[in-house]
């Protein structure tokens, strides 16, 4: 995929490939791109497992080699595509730190029925998404949350 050509679509697969891809290599189903335009700055993918580290998920993955690699802590003018809904450490980053907006595959209703959504947390840490601090934007991918979080067959390229 071509930086320059890349559509919020292909942005948003791209995400949920790196999701699949790290789930079949035994971490977890979680994706993110981060990108300025239609040009990615940097990917990351969820290394809780690997790492041991709570605070790997795939957005501030994406967020720390991107912010690194610019040399340059701000996020003005940057999008994340995440295969998954922000949780709230990782939407507290995009925020703090200027992100434009954020877009995701799968929500947490979609993520529940896997124990993979975050919505509990919210819930404790009584945060609510009305109003949302910033455009959260869901995109279609024509993924099933079953493909990417159960068993159900990833579709051939």
């Amino acid at each position: 995929m071509s930086p320059t050509s890349s559509t919020p679509q292909q942005l948003m697969r791209l995400a949920v490939d790196l999701a699949h891809a790290n789930r079949l290599k035994g971490g977890r189903p979680f994706g993110a791109v981060l990108a300025q335009g239609d040009e990615v700055i940097a990917t990351g993918v969820n290394d809780i497992i690997a790492s041991h580290d709570p605070s790997t998920h795939a957005e501030m993955e994406a967020i720390r080699a991107g912010t690194r690699q610019r040399a340059n802590p701000s996020l003005a003018g940057l999008s994340i595509y995440a295969s998954g809904h922000p949780c709230p450490m990782c939407l507290a980053a995009l925020v703090m730190n200027g992100a434009e907006q954020v877009f995701f595959a799968f929500d947490n209703d979609d993520a529940e029925p896997y124990g993979l959504s975050s919505a509990g947390t919210y819930q404790r840490l009584r945060l609510s998404l009305n109003p949302a601090p910033l455009p959260i934007t869901r995109i279609d991918t024509g993924i099933s949350a079953a493909q990417l979080y159960g068993d159900a067959p990833w579709p051939a390229a």
